[in-house]
């Protein structure tokens, strides 16, 4: 269930599946590479653990080092049930065979492990059918943010270098400094075609051409055009903005990533895939490490903030809105 669940299969990872009452959520962290790791890791997932006022959980390590799964999950289930959580199960998996850590006999969980393999499981199957794609690795959920082909990268910033153009044209007199008024209202008409270009992608679905990602782009400098287009993004729609900004992101030019990343990042999180919302963050702090909305879903991810808890930006809050 698990590689479903976060869209790729971990590796040298642990996971925390919540069941029961309180608000559930589905964790994965890297494993500590030393013992002056685990406490950080522990006190992490416990608090949320708490904070969620979740009951039953189980713990799963994802490695092919029995010593270090052991500590690992040993220090989280002493600090869990501490904490009056009851952990229903505790296993280890290495790929081929699973343990239990629990401390569990018999035919169910041999010494020697059980054999297992994911490729033949009817979750899987069931998967497959429904278009699900489940990746190698975080790594290679990673690699999927990546832009692969140069030339629509190209063309993409040949047409952000003729929007910035436009963009100083418009802001300047034509023998003096920058000039506010002029600059604020073409930032004005860049906003307006931003909140139409975006609506009418969720209406048809069809791609962006190149001029219209370099002007979108360039337009999202501005951070009160960024949130225009954030504020269309809704848990009924947000299964469209990831792929809207998806593609816009894997066609950016590096410089102009950070906005694309970051509406990217949340909309994932607010549809509910974690995993994916991490990648997006990560990217956009690569360009942008202060990246404030970058930031934000930093804090809502490590604290597992339900996205049931959004409430949808009103657009009178917004600057560009109250012009």
């Amino acid at each position: 269930m698990v590689p479903h669940l976060l869209g790729f299969h971990p590796e040298d990872s642990l996971v925390l599946l919540t069941l029961g009452e309180g608000d559930r959520f589905h964790a994965r962290v890297d494993l500590p590479r030393d013992d002056s790791e685990i406490p950080e890791v522990v006190s992490m997932l416990s608090e949320v653990v708490e904070r969620h006022r979740v009951d039953r959980v189980v713990v799963l390590t994802y490695s092919d080092d029995q010593c270090v799964s052991l500590e690992v999950s040993g220090a989280l289930r002493e600090a869990l049930e501490e904490g009056g959580v009851c952990v229903v199960e505790a296993i280890r998996a290495d790929g081929d065979r699973w343990y239990s850590l629990t401390g569990c006999s018999g035919s169910c969980c041999p010494v020697e492990g059980t054999v297992y393999d994911v490729t033949s499981h009817p979750l899987t199957a069931q998967a497959v059918l429904e278009g699900q794609v489940v990746l190698g690795s975080r790594r290679e959920l990673a690699d999927s943010l990546v832009g692969t082909d140069p030339d629509a990268i190209a063309a993409v910033e040949d047409a952000a270098d003729r929007a910035m153009t436009r963009f100083q044209s418009a802001a300047r007199h034509p023998l003096g400094p920058p000039a506010p008024q002029q600059a604020r209202a073409y930032t004005v008409g860049e906003w307006q075609w931003v909140r139409e270009r975006v609506s009418r992608y969720l209406q048809d679905g069809q791609r962006l051409d190149a001029e219209d990602t370099g002007r979108i782009l360039v337009a999202m400098i501005a951070i009160d055009v960024r949130d225009v287009a954030w504020a269309e993004i809704t848990r009924a729609n947000a299964a469209r903005h990831v792929d809207l900004w998806r593609d816009v992101l894997h066609r950016s030019p590096y410089d102009l990533m950070a906005a694309p990343a970051g509406l990217l990042g949340f909309a994932a999180w607010l549809r509910g895939d974690g995993a994916l919302a991490w990648c997006a963050v990560e990217r956009c702090q690569e360009v942008e490490p202060d990246y404030r909305l970058a930031g934000l879903l930093t804090s809502a991810l490590t604290n597992a903030v339900s996205p049931s808890a959004w409430q949808p930006i009103d657009r009178a809050d917004l600057s560009l809105f109250a012009s």
